[in-house]
């Protein structure tokens, strides 16, 4: 029999560091227009580093509120290139990471952090280049008790994470990919650069068609002189 609350699952696959790569220079607002804008960790996961880019493959972790023995699990079996997304439930009361576990990802070169709860020593990544995205900051530190759960689907506001998924954070916020859409996703994002490219060229020699402002406001009934 299963013990529900405290299993560490296998993640059966993961996104490769080949189409990683090709993340590189893509930006969140382009994934997430190219997702129908109905992908992202919500506007409560802040940035806590100084700059870069998060870019990896996902190693879930759920976990209780204000507690991170799974959390600590997780550091020792990530592999190089991962990203630690952490559900703690979105309290704020308790820390789940701090600057020893930093040090510790940083050492097993885990590319960052997303998670849905508070860190502590923020001076540490404020001044760093590690990434993580958190709710919140707080002193108090976490229980090592559990329950939680070690490669299992995620929701974080609307955000699902599975296991292997592509996450990709930047000043804007944080976007997961599903691993077997990466192509999909990544071909409608190089199409909207070039689009986004031409409007750039056309507004520097002055031949934007702005005509579709007025369209849209006279057909909400919007009259003006």
């Amino acid at each position: 029999m299963e013990n529900l609350g405290f299993r560490i699952l296998k993640r059966n696959a993961k996104v490769g560091p080949e189409v990683i790569k090709r993340f590189e220079n893509v930006v969140t607002p382009h994934v997430s227009d190219n997702m129908n804008r109905m992908f992202s960790g919500g506007s409560d996961l802040k940035p806590f580093y100084k700059s870069g880019k998060l870019l990896g493959a996902a190693l879930t972790v759920k976990t209780r509120p204000g507690d991170n023995l799974m959390v600590h699990k997780a550091i020792d079996i990530a592999e190089p290139g991962d990203v630690l997304v952490i559900d703690a439930g979105g309290d704020t009361t308790n820390a789940i990471v701090g600057e020893i576990m930093l040090e510790l990802s940083k050492k097993k070169e885990i590319k960052g952090f997303v998670i849905n709860g508070a860190i502590r020593d923020s001076a540490a990544f404020l001044n760093g280049d590690f990434p993580v995205y958190a709710k919140g900051v707080t002193h108090r530190g976490p229980y090592k008790d559990g329950p939680g759960e070690i490669n299992v689907p995620l929701s974080i506001d609307g955000m699902v994470i599975n296991p292997g998924d592509l996450i990709l954070g930047d000043e804007d916020g944080v976007v997961s990919i599903p691993q077997e859409l990466t192509e999909d996703v990544l071909k409608l994002v190089k199409t909207q650069e070039k689009k986004e490219l031409e409007t750039f060229q056309a507004i520097e020699n002055d031949l934007v068609d702005r005509s579709w402002v007025d369209a849209a406001l006279k057909n909400k009934g919007c009259e003006w002189r």
